[in-house]
């Protein structure tokens, strides 16, 4: 299948789903290429961006379930890319 760079912005707005959130990354490891986690003290959450190489099944199976998690909220923006 084609695979696109895909870069997943992540709010989680209570650290009580931090745990089941990172089970669900972990999940998909051998698709995502890199995480950065930001505290946001002023507004009591936290920012996560992962950036993920996979088909676009994948990637759109990875952000479900990610928004499943309760008190986690999820966006995407990908770019095709031809190599």
């Amino acid at each position: 299948m084609k695979r696109e760079i895909s870069i997943i912005g992540i709010i989680v707005k209570n650290l009580s789903a931090v745990d089941t959130l990172n089970n669900v990354l972990h999940k998909y490891s051998e698709f995502i290429i890199g995480r950065m986690g930001l505290p946001y003290k002023e507004r009591d959450i936290n920012l996560i961006s992962i950036s993920v190489d996979a088909d676009v099944e994948t990637t759109n199976r990875l952000k479900a379930e990610i928004e499943s998690v309760p008190e986690v909220i999820a966006n995407s923006v990908c770019y095709d890319v031809e190599f």
